[in-house]
């Protein structure tokens, strides 16, 4: 019997999860509309209520920030980059990603759809 019944699971394969936080609500809304419009992501899902304790330029800092979660193909990330650097207000934006081991089959295969094999370098 399956671990998911109901749901068939597959390798994550050419998925991928790319993380960044951002100051504020706008900001988050501005990244996110702008890599789904783009083809850049299949989904940005906006996580409020993150508070960020990192060293700056010598000095310990405390934020309130969005978690980003963006779903796309490894294919991608390299004009997603380039498209949150456009974006994002930081000088030096988070910028993780987290590879996946597996996923439903009928999702995985609805990012690889949304997000166009023209990004591929």
């Amino acid at each position: 019997m399956s671990k998911w019944p109901g749901m068939e699971m597959t390798d994550a394969g050419e998925v991928v999860v790319v993380l960044t936080t951002v100051p504020d609500e706008a900001t988050a809304e501005k990244v996110a509309r702008g890599l789904v419009e783009s083809q850049l992501a299949a989904c940005v899902n906006l996580v409020p209520g993150v508070r960020s304790i990192y060293r700056w330029q010598g000095a310990v800092s405390d934020d309130r920030e969005l978690l980003c979660v963006v779903k796309t193909r490894r294919d991608a990330v390299g004009a997603l980059a380039a498209k949150l650097r456009e974006l994002h207000p930081y000088q030096v934006p988070e910028l993780l990603v987290i590879d996946l081991e597996q996923g439903a089959k009928a999702y995985l295969d609805w990012v690889l759809a949304s997000v166009p094999l023209a990004f591929r370098k």
